[in-house]
């Protein structure tokens, strides 16, 4: 089993109650943004996270283009897809970052963007050699209520082959993601200096972020505008709109190639990876941290509103005058401008405030705004404003929860810990997508919101008491 280095960085027991720094050198943005290892990063990272949430867009766009009959729901093929998407990060988020731990960081991001930008612009030519063609999936050993589609009883399922490349090109492009996303997280600690990560994550933060919100809603526009130009210049329209993404992972992968990173041999682990011992070297981690396991924790409760919101937006948007269901990205759009707005605040002025009464004000905030929502669906301008203020307490929570985790890691368990956050991270943003339409059909949006709320402020609360606990207790890897 690797030996693990269980200590913390010095006068960790005070991390999270004493301001980072009290060194104006080391305030606000300029020394990030002077930063030019640091820049070619985050300029990376912008690309790819681009990339990434336009994908699922693009996919509706090839399913409705190709596969969905004229007044066939798409809800059964978007389904297939977002499976296919959602089952590496539950299946492989944990077992990638332990071979990220044993590998370069820059060679993991620059081979996963190029790979995922190769599939993506593989996808129209290998849909037009399969055109027309299709597959039988015999339906005998499913019970007889399941073998019905479409309000009839079917033998058979015929799947066109082509749909079913779809779901193994983004199957694959998702797998990959798994291996990119901890050696991004793993990386940021190699080119900042501690006293710099606090402003440098509230720059990844309001990437991460702002395109995990504005995501679906920038990128039917553009994928529409892209498909436009193709056509004007006698390109193929699916080729058109692949190019926005692929393009995308293939400018992040060319960006990364100019990254210096100078990892030393300790980091690059040679001995032959034991996945599950490592899983649970990593696990045994978090439950000998407190806190970093209380702000992983933090993460996944902010990650699960954002999830829910995305969700509940449509309901809120319909229910708003002046708003139609169809314009939800209107509401999603503030939240990004108030993720903006956190970040620079949190960026300038987070050193002179200990993180944990930032993670704790942040969570209030998200909870009062979530409430004040519940309030507002009579009203567009209090809509928005709740929106902004959610974005906006956001940032206190996400930017000094990922700063203490990259802080009190050590280097040689980055790659398990991110993975490990990778991979809960993911299941938090899957399970709310599911579960927040569902309920609010059930108990009405105002409730859901409320009770959102009360999971925000509770969870900020108890991880505030457990971690002024932590300082007089210490961790178990501190003894």
């Amino acid at each position: 089993m690797t030996q693990i280095d269980s200590r913390p960085p010095a006068s960790s027991e005070q991390s999270m109650v004493q301001p980072p720094s009290s060194d104006s050198s080391s305030q606000g943005f300029r020394p990030v943004l002077s930063n030019g290892r640091f820049i070619i990063l985050w300029s990376g990272q912008l690309f790819s996270q681009i990339a990434d949430r336009i994908y699922l867009v693009l996919m509706i766009a090839l399913v409705a283009g190709h596969f969905q009959a004229p007044g066939q729901p798409i809800s059964g093929w978007v389904s297939a897809i977002m499976i296919a998407f959602t089952i590496p990060a539950v299946l492989f988020g944990s077992l990638a970052g332990v071979y990220v731990d044993r590998w370069s960081k820059k060679a993991v991001m620059v081979v996963s963007n190029l790979a995922r930008g190769l599939l993506v612009l593989t996808i129209p030519p290998l849909l037009w050699i399969a055109d027309g063609q299709k597959i039988a999936i015999p339906l005998f050993w499913l019970p007889e209520s399941w073998r019905h589609w479409q309000y009839q009883p079917q033998e058979a399922f015929h799947v066109p082959i082509g749909f079913v490349i779809l779901l193994v090109q983004t199957f694959t492009a998702s797998t990959i993601t798994q291996f990119f996303a901890p050696a991004e997280q793993a990386t940021i600690p190699l080119l900042v200096k501690r006293r710099h990560l606090l402003p440098a994550n509230s720059l990844f933060t309001t990437t991460m972020m702002g395109t995990l919100i504005l995501g679906f809603a920038i990128g039917e526009p553009l994928l529409g505008l892209a498909g436009q130009i193709a056509h004007a210049v006698k390109i193929p329209w699916d080729m058109g709109k692949v190019l926005v993404v692929g393009g995308s992972y293939t400018i992040a992968g060319i960006i990364l190639l100019l990254l210096r990173v100078k990892e030393k041999d300790i980091y690059i682990n040679t001995e032959r990876p034991h996945p599950l011992e490592d899983i649970r070297d990593g696990i045994k981690y978090l439950n000998d941290n407190r806190r970093v396991r209380n702000a992983l924790i933090q993460l996944i409760i902010l990650f699960s509103i954002f999830a829910a919101l995305s969700v509940l937006a449509v309901r809120l948007a319909e229910l708003v005058p002046g708003l139609k269901a169809d314009q939800f990205g209107f509401i999603l759009a503030v939240g990004g401008v108030g993720i903006a707005i956190g970040a620079a605040i949190v960026g300038n002025l987070g050193s002179k405030i200990p993180p944990l009464y930032l993670n704790l004000w942040g969570s209030i905030g998200i909870g009062a705004s979530l409430i004040l929502m519940s309030l507002s669906t009579q009203s567009l301008g209090l809509a928005l404003l709740s929106t902004t203020l959610l974005g906006l307490f956001a940032a206190l929570v996400a930017i000094p929860m990922q700063t203490a985790i990259q802080a009190e890691t050590p280097s040689d368990m980055r790659g398990k810990v991110f993975g490990l956050q990778n991979n809960a991270v993911n299941i938090a943003l899957s399970l709310p997508l599911a579960l927040a339409g569902i309920a609010e059909t059930r108990f009405g949006l105002s409730s859901v919101l409320l009770s959102l709320a009360t999971i925000s402020i509770v969870g900020g609360l108890v991880s505030w008491y457990m971690s002024l606990s932590s300082v007089t207790r210490p961790n178990k890897v501190d003894k």
